[in-house]
């Protein structure tokens, strides 16, 4: 039986390699996007801190014991400010990291159609060549048979006369 060879097994191996490198992208996209909500949940975590601790400095002022602290008050609601404003730029690269991801999802998606396509081709290629050498096959036992056959009907005809 003869070998079979694809003619664009060069092709399929790139579209291979292709594809493990649009997985590993992936991979990064997604390690990336979860880093990022890493981060604006410890500042959602932050802001609440500070939100609990300028409930307790309000509360200081309602006892009548105990002054307010007004400085502590405006430190409080400046850190709030700024902080919401990190969050706000961190729900940005959030949105980034997320649309980051949805571009290697869909190269990976279209990487991995094109990879299939070859194998799906390399298949057909091989079931083509597979039925070559079954014709091939039919044809010599066909021969073998003709020859087998000839032969023997040569031999009865000989030993007749």
């Amino acid at each position: 039986m003869a070998r079979f060879r694809y003619s664009m097994e060069s092709i399929l191996n790139i579209k291979t390699k292709m594809e493990t490198q649009a997985k590993q992208e992936f991979g990064m996209a997604k390690m990336a996007l979860a880093e990022e909500e890493e981060r604006l949940q410890g500042l959602y975590q932050n802001k609440a801190l500070l939100e609990q601790q300028a409930a307790l400095l309000l509360g200081q002022g309602s006892q009548k014991e105990t002054p307010m602290d007004l400085q502590a008050i405006k430190e409080n609601k400046a850190s709030l400010l700024f902080l919401q404003e990190k969050i706000f730029l961190q729900q940005d690269q959030v949105k980034r990291a997320q649309e980051a991801l949805e571009q290697a999802r869909i190269k990976l998606t279209q990487v991995m159609m094109e990879r299939k396509t070859q194998e799906n081709l390399k298949e057909k290629a091989f079931q083509r060549f597979l039925e070559e050498e079954r014709r091939g096959e039919s044809k010599e036992v066909d021969q073998l048979t003709s020859y087998t056959y000839g032969q023997k009907k040569g031999k009865n005809n000989g030993e007749g006369q």
